[in-house]
């Protein structure tokens, strides 16, 4: 995203909730990278879940989370 990222209103968006809510950050690492949530099932079910953050800030939603977490079936030893 480089500074096209810092342009973007819902960057802002973000930023001031996180500040609101007490979240202070650092400054240490690279900044451009962007995050993602992968809900991973065993052996053979595959990606249950996948969240790529379009831009910093974007956050996964946690029910959604939740119910790929339980549709992960135990693997049999």
């Amino acid at each position: 995203m480089m500074m096209s990222g810092f342009f973007r209103f819902g960057v802002w968006q973000n930023f001031f909730r996180a500040w609101k809510n007490g979240y202070s950050g650092n400054l240490e690492g690279e900044g451009f990278t962007l995050g993602g949530v992968f809900v991973i099932g065993a052996g053979r079910q595959g990606v249950l879940l996948e969240h790529r953050e379009k831009e910093f800030g974007d956050k996964v939603s946690l029910p959604s989370v939740l119910e790929a977490a339980e549709k992960i079936k135990p693997q049999a030893s």
